[in-house]
């Protein structure tokens, strides 16, 4: 994860759940803001907790799998942070920080995907394919 330890990156995705809780706690008490913000809350704490799944991956593949899931679980939060905004349910300079760190979580897990990527394609090309029968 560049210069970032999975441990370090742990820490991060717990701490942008966290955050996440906060902000749902001080969300108006209107309906739509109940039904958004347990959107994100869902989506933003499944962040770290698929995160910790990603440390555990067995192969390259299994690595990538379980990448995808927090890349969809991260942008899925931005969606809901932008519908708080757009919605004129949270003004949006209160949602900016979360934004900014889901963004850019969004692009080291990105970048993440691209090298395993590269990585499992420089294996296939190197790898002798097996004779024909």
């Amino acid at each position: 994860m560049g210069s970032m330890t999975t441990e370090q990156m742990k820490v991060r995705t717990k701490q942008f759940g966290l955050q996440v809780l906060k902000l749902y706690a001080a969300l108006p008490k209107r309906e739509e803001a109940r039904v958004i913000g347990r959107q994100l809350l869902r989506s933003a704490t499944s962040v770290g907790a698929n995160y910790r799944a990603v440390c555990r991956a067995r192969s390259d593949r299994d690595f990538l799998s379980k990448l995808g899931v927090v890349i969809e679980e991260t942008d899925e939060t931005l969606f809901w942070l932008e519908l708080l905004a757009e919605g004129d349910i949270m003004p949006a300079a209160k949602l900016s920080a979360l934004t900014q760190e889901a963004n850019e979580l969004l692009a080291i897990f990105g970048a993440t995907q691209r090298t395993i990527k590269a990585r499992l394609s420089q294996k296939k090309a190197t790898t002798p394919k097996p004779p024909k029968k």
